[in-house]
This record gives C-alpha cells, sequence and structure tokens, in this order.
C-alpha cells in the first residue's frame, strides 16, 4: 500500500468534504438545497391526487362526447373546483354507477361525483360534503300518452326501471318494504342509455327521475313527469366516514362551491348543461 503524501491527504479530505456537503442536501449558503432552489420540490410534494369516481352513461352530467372526452356538468364543474384548489389534483375514474359506493369504501377513489342524493341509508355508511351544488325532485316518469299512474300504489304490479344503489331505487325499494303488494324493479345497467325506449315501447311501464332529467334524456318529449315529487334532496359529493384526511378535502370542496355560486360560474355551467339553474332552492 502506497503511503499519501500531504498534498495527496489535503485533496481527499476536501473530496470527502464535498461529499458530505452533497449528503447532507446543503447549498453555498449553508441551506438545504430544496429551500436555495426556490422550494420547487416543496411545493410539488404538497399537491395530493384525488382519485374522483364518476360515469360515461348519464348525458349532459357525466358522459363521453363523440371525441370520447369525458365531459358533462359533474366533470366540468370538479375541473373549475379542482383550478380552486391548488393543493388537489383531480383524476377522473370512470365506471358502472352500481361500482361507485363499494369503491369509495375499497379506497379504489376518493370522492364519488354523480349527482348523488343524501338519504338515511347513505347516511349510515358514507360523508357528504355540506355545500350543495344542485337541487332537485325525484318524480315518476311515463310515457306521456299513460293517464293511468300518478303515485306509487299506481305502480303496484308494474316494472319500474331504476339503476341499482340509487335514489330512486331506495324509495321503490322502501316501497316494497312497507307495503303487502310489489313494485317489480327492473334494474338497469348505468351503460344502458335506453330509458327513453324502454319505456315507449312498453318493455317497462315507468321509471323514476329528478325533474330536470326528462327534458335531458327526452328532447323528443315522448315522457312525461306526474304526480306528486317523491323526494326533494341536495345534490352532494360523496366521501368516505370518519376519515379525516376526506373531511379537508369535503371542507375544500365546499369553499370552492361558494365561491363559483358568488361569482355565477355554478348556475352557468348548470344552464349550458342541464338547460336550466337547477343549483338553487336548497333543500330545507
Amino acid at each position: 500500500m502506497k503511503l499519501l503524501t500531504a498534498k495527496s491527504k489535503k485533496w481527499w479530505s476536501l473530496t470527502a468534504l464535498a461529499w458530505m456537503l452533497v449528503a447532507s442536501g446543503c447549498g453555498a449558503g449553508g441551506e438545504p438545497a430544496a429551500q436555495a432552489s426556490g422550494s420547487a420540490g416543496e411545493s410539488s410534494s404538497k399537491v395530493t391526487k384525488i382519485v374522483v369516481g364518476t360515469g360515461t352513461g348519464f348525458p349532459r352530467v357525466c358522459f363521453l362526447d363523440e371525441n370520447g372526452k369525458l365531459t358533462g356538468f359533474d366533470v366540468e364543474l370538479l375541473r373549475k373546483i379542482d383550478e380552486l384548489l391548488p393543493q388537489y389534483e383531480f383524476e377522473f375514474q370512470t365506471m358502472d354507477f352500481s361500482n361507485l359506493l363499494l369503491s369509495l369504501e375499497t379506497n379504489k377513489i376518493d370522492l364519488v361525483a354523480h349527482v348523488m342524493e343524501k338519504n338515511p341509508e347513505r347516511e349510515q355508511k358514507y360523508a357528504f360534503n355540506a355545500e350543495p351544488y344542485a337541487h332537485w325532485r325525484n318524480r315518476i316518469v311515463v310515457a306521456k300518452d299513460n293517464d293511468s299512474i300518478q303515485k306509487l300504489d299506481d305502480l303496484v304490479g308494474k316494472k319500474v326501471l331504476t339503476s341499482a344503489t340509487s335514489a330512486e331505487a331506495q324509495i321503490l325499494e322502501n316501497y316494497n318494504k312497507d307495503h303487502d303488494g310489489k313494485i317489480d324493479i327492473v334494474y338497469q345497467s348505468g351503460q344502458a342509455n335506453d330509458t327513453v325506449n324502454q319505456i315507449v315501447t312498453g318493455r317497462v311501464d315507468a321509471t323514476i327521475a329528478a325533474d330536470f332529467v326528462v327534458p335531458v334524456i327526452d328532447p323528443q318529449k315522448q315522457l312525461k313527469l306526474v304526480g306528486e315529487e317523491l323526494s326533494s334532496d341536495d345534490v352532494l359529493y360523496v366521501f368516505r366516514k370518519d376519515d379525516a384526511d376526506e373531511k379537508a378535502l369535503s371542507d375544500a370542496i365546499d369553499g370552492a362551491v361558494k365561491e363559483l355560486k358568488q361569482d355565477g360560474t355554478l348556475s352557468k355551467l348548470s344552464t349550458e348543461w342541464l338547460g336550466s339553474d337547477v343549483t338553487g332552492d336548497h333543500a330545507k
């Protein structure tokens, strides 16, 4: 082994010092490198990715346009909300409506955006944000020449189309639990998109839908809303219950929704996509 000369010892000492400075992350001024470089790394580390669960089978609300782009009222509203929340980055994940709540429970997504209503059954398992972004009233929908159905009792023995896990399905299921007469509930895939055709051709007798939905899915006016409202609810986002991160996200979204209401963006989006402003008249 060769002995180190004084000159080589000095070179090795300087080299070791340089490596120590690199390893400790210090810049020339003695500050951590990330801070000295304008904290770009620190800023990006604070952005949390949020996986938003939605569908592709609800015309004007969440659907794929002719170019295969995901768009609609729910989608474009969340894009506006995302712009106001630099601490989050939203990523959309599409799936069948019936899988949305289960995906939330199993942490595959972080929130559900599919014009969701809050009802007692859902509140037992999920959390909702506080600031509504829309409001609707559910009523019975039949073919325009059908005058025999006006209320839930008239649906006994009839085939009624709905989507599994929806608030409308819950209305029908609760009726069947409380009455001897049974409504024949027909569950439809969220991707079917043939509600109007099924009712007009007589494959089913009716469905239950929000007041603004009928003009959206039936521009040719082959259907009509009948009877009194069956439920009246605010439209909210759904989150996991008893989760601190979810609560922080919910609160942040509430602030953004309020801002979009105040500057008129929310009303404009509703009119653009749904044909009318359904963002007011919140449930009491």
